[in-house]
């Protein structure tokens, strides 16, 4: 089984009218068929129902995600906010929309919200042969929590499935973020005392480097960065989205995984869309960095951020859809990792984080 840390499910839903319970080659064909932008947009889609399957890709972080208007391309119509009471609404939406593919199409998704249900769904996937119709398995993170308005909320937001908190996308009113550097701020104080009261799990992923720092050493629960590469990859950017290195030997003395996107820009910075892919060695280079940077393979995994703003015609050589993933394996074999490595890679580091955030019972 693969575990993917990071995909904008409901955000492609509601923005993009995109049917995950159908292959992305169906969503290709009928974004094709009626002229649709979001592929000049977003790229081509990656994820889909039988996609997940075909690449064993079991348990899947869903995201909620709304981008300020701020930060809004003038000519996408997409959902945006202004204030967080927009925020709140859009990020509701979104969560109810989970929960809507989880009753409406119980034999294709399912919503992993206490141990008690992780463990019933890891069960069905070993029980089934790896062709056989299964659900697949639902985590909800929060990225960027500008949804939640204070901090009183945020058992209402556990209650309704939100696992993981991520209180960074730009920047937002409780810390630096993505193109916006800066500390976390007294309201970030705040959220991080009331998300440890409850039990989330902190996302450090789009965090200014000063604000994960500032929250590796208070923040007293699980920490994770879901979908983030390495900074000393990447020496000619400028950009505050990487993890320098004590951020990620922080991150690994912390118990941490961090989530490498395979992403052409974010393995090369030099590339640009319209470029040749490049090699899915790429990928395991990030990989490698980050088991020797920690001494093993205990701290990284994969967190595609697939149709997360990109698709497939910006992702290395040989991924076309999600269930390429799986085209990893090899190449981790031939840098030396042995098939514990590779099963820690590709899902038990995520598992140990989801079996320490989720309730043994529902309360």
């Amino acid at each position: 089984m693969i575990i993917d840390a990071h995909e904008d499910i409901a955000w492609n839903m509601l923005a993009y009218g995109r049917d995950y319970t159908r292959s992305a080659y169906e969503i290709r064909q009928q974004e094709a068929q009626t002229h649709s932008e979001t592929p000049r947009y977003n790229g081509q889609a990656m994820l889909g129902y039988t996609n997940w399957l075909q690449g064993q890709v079991g348990i899947v972080f869903g995201t909620l995600f709304a981008g300020p208007a701020r930060k809004r391309n003038p000519e996408r119509r997409v959902p945006a906010y202004e204030t967080p009471d927009e925020a709140h609404r859009l990020y509701r939406h979104e969560l109810g929309l989970y929960h809507r593919l989880a009753a409406e199409h119980p034999d294709k998704f399912r919503l992993l919200r206490t141990r008690q249900e992780l463990n019933a769904h890891i069960g069905q996937w070993k029980g089934a042969p790896a062709d056989a119709a299964k659900p697949i398995g639902l985590v909800v993170l929060m990225e960027g929590a500008e949804g939640v308005r204070a901090p009183d909320e945020l058992p209402v937001w556990w209650e309704d499935g939100v696992r993981i908190i991520g209180p960074a996308w730009v920047g937002t009113r409780f810390c630096g973020g993505t193109g916006e550097p800066g500390p976390l701020t007294p309201e970030g104080d705040a959220l991080l005392r009331g998300m440890a009261e409850v039990g989330f799990l902190l996302d450090l992923s789009h965090m200014d480097p000063q604000a994960a720092r500032q929250a590796l050493e208070t923040y007293p629960r699980g920490v994770i960065a879901s979908h983030a590469n390495p900074a000393a990859l990447l020496p000619q950017s400028r950009s505050n989205r990487f993890l320098p290195d004590d951020v990620i030997t922080r991150l690994a003395e912390r118990d941490g995984v961090i989530g490498v996107v395979p992403y052409n820009r974010f393995l090369d910075t030099a590339w640009r869309r319209g470029d040749p892919p490049l090699p899915l060695s790429k990928v395991v280079e990030h990989i490698d960095y980050i088991c020797q940077r920690t001494g093993s393979s205990r701290h990284v995994g994969i967190g595609s951020d697939f149709d997360g703003g990109f698709g497939a015609e910006s992702t290395p050589e040989g991924l076309d859809t999600v269930a390429d993933l799986q085209k990893l394996a090899p190449l981790l074999h031939a840098r030396g990792y042995t098939n514990d490595d590779i099963a820690a890679i590709f899902a038990h580091n995520w598992l140990r984080k989801i079996r320490e955030v989720l309730p043994s019972a529902a309360a």
